[in-house]
């Protein structure tokens, strides 16, 4: 079979997401983006994100369904040879997101400084992170906690839109929140 051919899912797979957590999902993506969109220019010198780069774009990267939806109305129709192995099945052959208008919540932030919090027995602790390709710079520690994204809030707002869209379709409330391999959405010939 052509490697081309079941570019994706067929419309019987799909799980039915509802016109209003789409939008959610939608107006969701677009508040990332105008939180993100500061940050980016605040790290500018330190980001060396750029088309080619692929080192965050990886393999076996899996969201819910609700954000796999978007992506499956992008890509419907299109015949798309899946990025090899290894790289997130979304880039072409230079390395561009084929789906960058719909790119899941995590490919919208990725190379920022993150912060996150844990709870632990000594009380709280803060962790911080970043692509070790955008280290130069300030040090993670002393950048004030509103020039870090931070990990939590938006999650559970996804979190929260996939457990809709899973009770809308008669799913228990406390079922697993369903995710999607990105590789999956081109069909099974997508291996």
């Amino acid at each position: 079979m052509d490697r081309r051919e079941g570019s994706a899912m067929r419309d019987t797979d799909r799980p039915q997401i509802s016109e209003q957590v789409r939008q959610y999902v939608q107006q969701l993506h677009a508040v990332v983006d105008q939180l993100v969109d500061p940050l980016h220019q605040q790290h500018a010198e330190r980001l060396q994100c750029a088309l080619g780069c692929m080192r965050c774009c990886v393999d076996e990267l899996t969201v819910f369904e609700v954000e796999a939806d978007r992506i499956r109305d992008a890509i419907q129709g299109q015949e798309l040879v899946p990025a090899p192995v290894g790289r997130c099945v979304m880039l072409d052959e230079a390395g561009a997101c084929r789906v960058y208008a719909v790119r899941p919540y995590v490919c919208r932030s990725q190379g920022l400084p993150l912060r996150w919090g844990e709870s632990t027995a000594d009380g709280p602790v803060e962790h911080r992170d970043i692509c070790p390709l955008n280290e130069s710079g300030s040090e993670l520690s002393s950048l004030p906690a509103d020039q870090c994204w931070t990990l939590g809030p938006i999650e559970s707002r996804l979190a929260h839109a996939q457990q809709m869209a899973q009770e809308a379709r008669g799913e228990a409330g406390d079922a697993p929140l369903r995710r999607v391999r990105l590789r999956d959405l081109l069909g099974s010939e997508a291996v």
